[in-house]
């Protein structure tokens, strides 16, 4: 959905009558037929209806987000005077008046008043009658007294729409709205007659009135950091702290994530498109700091993204470089319905777009330029304390380069503090990393303390600070110490937020660091269906078991879920101890963008590093007969299937994108819609004319919680018990009370009722039922021995005879053999222990989907 979908200027004439009612219609969230009308008495000036445009469109985008994505401004008509000259390229009006203008963009009701208001005399909830705008507001010369026009515009709408009143009242300054007590500033008398100001001091406060004195005024810090109401001081933009938190991000980028022999380049965009630098190659620091030179310092209005991506094209080749490969990093934090428009030249155009989505505003047509080419989708929000866009950044590391050059993000956290308030931890630097390790601070408002001790509780050298950013960074070029290094970082100020971002390189190019990947199982998904959470750890090619795996899923208003992963082989698991550690994610809080991210930490002597087989390698042929003689095929290497080693503690982050949730109910729901998760490791053994069996334990909901209970079923025949389960022997289960999930189950039960005529073996399924009733789908089947079977014999060779008179040869296969090839699978019969069956929707059920890394 755009957010502004289309100007109409029309020709005003003054000659038209009708009724002085507003023509504005909502239609599927979006307000259509709004009039800005231009009063004939305001000089010709084209570049006023462009910044009408612009006006609008900003408003749009934070109409949008302050209202949660409800509303926006869909088509707006600006009605152009008579008395203008070059109006031959619009369109004449129908039914618009400047009766029916909404919008009034008129000189000052008196000289030197030029502050925008809205004609209201109605009571509360009830609808004003227009807005006026002075030509100098529009034009932005009144910026810095009321704030950017496009906020400025909704904080009107709400006037003349909603019939909603300020929440600050000039005859009484300090009674401000509670919400706004985290704005930041300072309350002086200041007092200027001219160009000078005579009394500039702090206010003093009335000591029967409790109240500051008369002529004290309170000034905004123009940093900000909190959130202001829309009916309170608009003017205050955390556009600003967007910008700065872009920088930081951009200059961690720039500094560390970037390997060297990379060309990068940089082209500024708002409604048009500007290149900054064209690529250059980093070879040294020096490179990395001229492009930190590029870096914007000032937010416009407006977004084109099809103008900055044509700009970045022009960049790449005016280095002479084709565009096939390369890749371009688009960061934007509006949503433009103009993208549509470069889609199908950005899919021909061969290069990969990565796109980070900032704020919870984003056009989906830059979502659908990532996905065609390759790139990646990130989304931050606005919640620093998060780290997500440096986060973001730093999952830009170039695919195409070697592991050992890769910069390895080791740590990443941020809190909201109070003043003199401490951010502790530790990050370990294990020995597969160490070299070029790069640790850095931000902050919102003031510089904090930092302290940082080294493993033996050396206090580190002195960071380099940049105030104007915000940030302060320590680079150890060569190679650091191995350990657990500790942070202390003090607060300064109150309402501060404060974060820390390690990262590091392999310290030996000979020898893999350990790495984490973590990715969704799908990048859209709809309400209730469940999502997966997969993060994968592995040191080169061998996966790394016994880590403690958490994933951190952000919302697009900064709601954060937290889920622990594992890799038991249930649940969203689908292979234990493969180093694929995974989880359900159904606690869905809005619909729109969500961002993953995920920590791994590995204490020493609990993890290890697995040498065994991956599950799903080829089948080896040991040889082949040839004329009657086998040739063999070299021996394939062996190992214990249980053979691990040990690894050292270790401490990563990684992010794993983003993804978009729909159809989620906007207000909670009682309803229970989510089942428990299938059993997929159910095993069983006998003892004389005893079966035990174990399993994992599944949630209420899919892996959390407890289910209310369980059905275990029995049955002679494999198909029967796997079509028709609902009709097999039920055993009883009344003692068997479930665990909560992930907890291991164990039952064990005499089986009746089973003719021993010609069987050997009865199967075994089991289902969970939830609280509400609701079922899993039904468990792996299992297959156990109730005696031993006797053993047919298989001969070595089986030599066809084409004699006709004879009887034919033996198949060579027992009758419980066949059964079991019908079904499709393949056994080895067991004399004492039993035997599971897994079926191949076991490790290919499709509503279970698996992604490989």
């Amino acid at each position: 959905m755009g957010l502004f979908r289309s100007f109409v200027f029309l020709l005003m004439l003054y000659l038209l009558k009708g009724s002085n009612a507003s023509l504005v219609q909502l239609n599927n969230n979006g307000y259509e037929g709004i009039i800005i009308a231009i009063d004939p008495a305001v000089p010709e000036d084209e570049t006023l209806i462009e910044k009408i445009q612009n006006m609008v469109i900003d408003a749009s985008t934070y109409l949008f987000e302050a209202t949660e994505n409800r509303f926006f401004f869909k088509n707006v008509s600006i009605l152009i005077p008579e008395n203008w000259k070059n109006i031959t390229q619009y369109k004449r009006p129908k039914h618009e008046s400047y009766k029916h203008a909404d919008i009034r963009v008129a000189p000052p009701t008196l000289p030197g008043r030029y502050e925008p208001y809205t004609k209201q005399f109605t009571a509360c909830e009830e609808k004003g009658e227009y807005i006026h705008f002075t030509p100098d507001f529009v034009l932005g010369k009144k910026q810095n007294e009321f704030g950017p026009s496009g906020r400025l515009l909704v904080h009107e709408w709400a006037h003349l729409r909603w019939g909603v009143f300020d929440e600050y009242n000039d005859d009484e300054p300090f009674y401000r709205a509670k919400c706004s007590t985290g704005i930041t500033g300072l309350n002086r008398v200041y007092i200027c007659q001219g160009d000078s100001c005579v009394t500039n001091r702090q206010c003093r406060t009335d000591s029967k009135t409790n109240l500051y004195e008369k002529d004290c005024q309170f000034f905004p810090d123009k940093d900000q950091t909190e959130k202001t109401s829309i009916m309170f001081m608009q003017g205050i933009d955390s556009t600003s702290n967007r910008l700065n938190r872009m920088n930081q991000a951009a200059q961690h980028f720039l500094l560390q994530t970037v390997e060297n022999g990379s060309w990068v380049g940089m082209v500024h965009f708002d409604s048009s498109a500007s290149i900054k630098s064209n690529p250059i190659q980093i070879i040294s620091n020096s490179e990395r700091r001229k492009l930190l030179e590029s870096l914007p310092t000032v937010a416009s209005g407006g977004t084109s993204i099809c103008s900055g991506i044509k700009s970045g094209f022009q960049a790449i080749r005016n280095a002479y470089f084709q565009i096939d490969g390369s890749e371009i990093v688009l960061l934007t934090d509006g949503e433009d319905n103009t993208a549509k428009s470069c889609i199908e030249e950005v899919k021909q155009s061969g290069a990969i777009i990565h796109f980070i989505a900032l704020g919870p505003v984003a056009a989906p047509e830059v979502i659908e330029m990532s996905t065609a080419t390759g790139g990646i989708y990130v989304y931050a929000s606005d919640e620093g304390q998060n780290n997500g866009l440096i986060d973001a950044f730093a999952a830009l590391a170039s695919g195409n380069i070697d592991a050992s050059q890769q910069s390895l993000q080791l740590e990443s956290k941020g809190l909201k503090l109070n003043s003199n308030d401490w951010m502790n931890g530790t990050v370990i630097i294990d020995s597969t990393v160490g070299k070029d390790t790069f640790f850095l601070i931000t902050w919102n408002q003031q510089l904090p303390s930092i302290y940082l001790f080294d493993p033996s509780g050396i206090s580190m050298g002195t960071f380099i600070v940049d105030s104007a950013s915000k940030m302060a960074y320590l680079n150890i070029p060569g190679a650091t110490k191995v350990g657990v290094w500790t942070y202390n970082i003090q607060a300064k100020a109150s309402q501060e937020t404060l974060t820390i971002t390690v990262n590091s390189r392999a310290a030996n190019s000979f020898v893999p660091p350990i790495t984490v990947n973590a990715k969704m199982n799908k990048d859209t998904n709809s309400y209730p269906n469940p999502l997966i959470v997969y993060a994968e750890i592995v040191q080169g090619y061998l996966p790394i078991l016994g880590a403690n795996v958490t994933a951190f899923i952000e919302s697009k208003f900064g709601e954060t879920e937290v889920l622990e992963l594992l890799d038991n082989g249930a649940g969203a698991d689908s292979f234990k101890n493969d180093g694929v550690y995974s989880r359900y994610f159904t606690t869905y809080k809005e619909n729109g963008m969500y961002n993953l991210k995920v920590r791994a930490h590995g204490g020493e002597n609990a993890v290890t590093r697995s040498l065994r087989h991956p599950p799903n390698r080829a089948a080896y042929i040991p040889g082949w007969v040839v004329d009657g003689n086998i040739e063999r095929n070299p021996s394939r290497p062996e190992n214990d299937e249980n053979t691990q080693t040990n690894v050292e503690s270790f401490t990563r982050t990684a992010t794993g994108g983003a993804f978009v949730v729909s159809n989620v109910p906007q207000s909670p729901s009682s309803l229970d819609v989510f089942p428990p998760s299938q059993i997929t490791d159910l095993e069983a053994t006998s003892h004389e004319d005893e079966i035990s069996l174990t399993w994992t334990a599944p949630g209420d909901d899919f892996d959390v919680g407890k289910v209310q209970e369980y059905i275990i079923r029995i049955s002679e025949s494999i198909l029967d018990l796997r079509d028709n389960f609902d009709d097999a022997l039920q055993v009883n289960t009344t003692a068997l009370l479930p665990n909560e999930a992930n907890s291991k189950e164990t039952f064990t039960f005499k089986p009746g009722n089973i003719s021993e005529e010609n069987e050997t073996h009865i199967f075994i399924a089991i289902q969970s039922v939830d609280k509400s009733n609701l079922t899993s789908k039904v468990s792996n089947i299992v297959q156990v021995a109730l005696f031993v079977p006797q053993e047919d014999y298989i001969p070595d060779e089986i030599h066809p005879d084409p004699s006709p008179d004879k009887n034919p040869p033996k198949s060579g296969l027992s009758i419980s053999a066949l059964v079991l090839l019908v079904v499709g699978s393949v056994v080895i019969v067991s004399l004492i222990l039993s035997i599971t069956i897994y079926f191949l929707n076991k490790r290919r059920n499709p509503s279970r989907p698996r992604t490989g890394f």
